[in-house]
Parts: C-alpha cells; sequence; structure tokens
C-alpha cells in the first residue's frame, strides 16, 4: 500500500499501488489530504464520514477524491486517520470515515489547494492488485 507523485508540469499526478480496492481508496484519500497538510500533525479529536457513489470505478474514484477534497478545503477538516468500506449493488458506493480536527493553517503545515480531481489520464487496473493513476488540478 503506497503511491508516489509521477512527474507532471502544473499538476499533482500520482499512482497508488494497494492489495485490493478499499485500501487503494484509503491511500488515495491520503493522497490528497498529504498534498494538502502533513497528516502526522493532526490529532484525531473528532470524527466525520463522508460518501460517493460511481456507476464504475473511474466515477467513483473521482467522486471519492471530490468529497475528500470538500471535506478538507471547503468544510476545513483535517484528517489523520481514515477507514473506508466499499459496496456494489447497481452502482458502486464509499463511505469513509475520517478523524481529525478542524485544519489549522500553520499547526498542520498547508501546502496546497487542490481544485478537484480530473478523468484526463485517470486509470485503474486490478491484476493481483490494484493500480491507480490520477490528476489533481492544484
Amino acid at each position: 500500500m503506497s503511491y508516489k507523485i509521477l512527474e507532471h508540469a502544473t499538476d499533482a499526478f500520482i499512482e497508488v499501488k494497494a492489495k485490493n480496492l478499499e485500501e487503494a481508496f484509503l491511500v488515495a484519500a491520503k493522497s490528497v489530504i498529504e498534498t494538502i497538510i502533513d497528516m502526522e500533525r493532526v490529532e484525531e479529536r473528532e470524527e466525520r464520514t463522508i460518501s460517493a457513489t460511481g456507476k464504475d470505478l473511474n466515477y467513483l474514484l473521482y467522486n471519492w477524491l471530490e468529497e475528500v477534497i470538500i471535506l478538507s478545503i471547503t468544510d476545513g477538516f483535517a484528517t489523520r486517520t481514515i477507514s473506508v468500506k466499499i459496496e456494489k449493488d447497481f452502482e458502486y458506493k464509499i463511505v469513509g470515515v475520517m478523524r481529525g480536527e478542524e485544519i489549522d493553517f500553520r499547526k498542520h503545515n498547508f501546502k496546497v489547494e487542490i481544485k478537484s480531481p480530473t478523468f484526463h489520464a485517470m486509470e485503474i487496473t486490478q491484476n493481483g492488485g490494484v493500480t491507480m493513476r490520477y490528476l489533481l488540478d492544484l
């Protein structure tokens, strides 16, 4: 379970490798949060729940990353730990429980604002594990 930043001229291009979908989506959320702040400086004082749906995995990933960005940037919540659950019925659904505190730009070392995820260059492959690649518009 890991992620790395790939080379890109203007945006954050991220690659996630994980054992399964839930782990991959958890790492994707972590990559977004760590692009914005230092997670290690966050204390677990309260809990927030977010969710997203998607007709396929690409839409689920886009909507999930968007929810993580909204929680972090718009709602001002700094996340320390994350747990996720993914279900598939007629469409995919993910529910995430985020533990952390209200964001403090100095304490949490605010780095950059993410505008949104993009579908451009988005890839999800499942072959003995999960690999994701996606762009975050900075």
